[in-house]
């Protein structure tokens, strides 16, 4: 129900996922659209400084350990949900397949260093 796409020579995970949608009944006014955007922030230590903002403007709504990735979701004010996020140094990457945990940002950066740049930091 998804595929995921990366640009030639990107060492991200994804660059692009494209995701099979059930046809609502009805539809929404505003049809099908976008759902979900993504930004990546260089180290861990951006990514507090992210935390702290969003949070300051009562606009974050989630976090997540991907096990690739720390992210952080949060909503613009037209309700679109947006995820800002530090991917692991594809070096730094241990089987674990892919999860969704709870985000300790204290562990991660006790394991990754705060200012250690991520994947796509490059």
């Amino acid at each position: 129900n998804a595929v995921f796409m990366s640009s030639p020579g990107s060492a991200t995970d994804h660059d692009l996922g494209l995701f099979r949608t059930a046809d609502p009944q009805p539809r929404p006014p505003q049809g099908l659209g976008l759902y979900h955007l993504a930004w990546e922030v260089a180290t861990l230590d951006e990514l507090r400084q992210a935390r702290a903002r969003l949070t300051e403007m009562g606009a974050l709504v989630g976090e997540s350990n991907h096990h690739v990735s720390r992210s952080l979701y949060a909503q613009d004010p037209d309700g679109i949900e947006f995820e800002v996020m530090w991917e692991v140094p594809l070096e730094r990457v241990t089987d674990g397949g892919a999860m969704t945990a709870p985000l300790d940002l204290d562990a991660a950066e006790a394991e990754f260093g705060a200012t250690t740049p991520g994947r796509g930091a490059g």
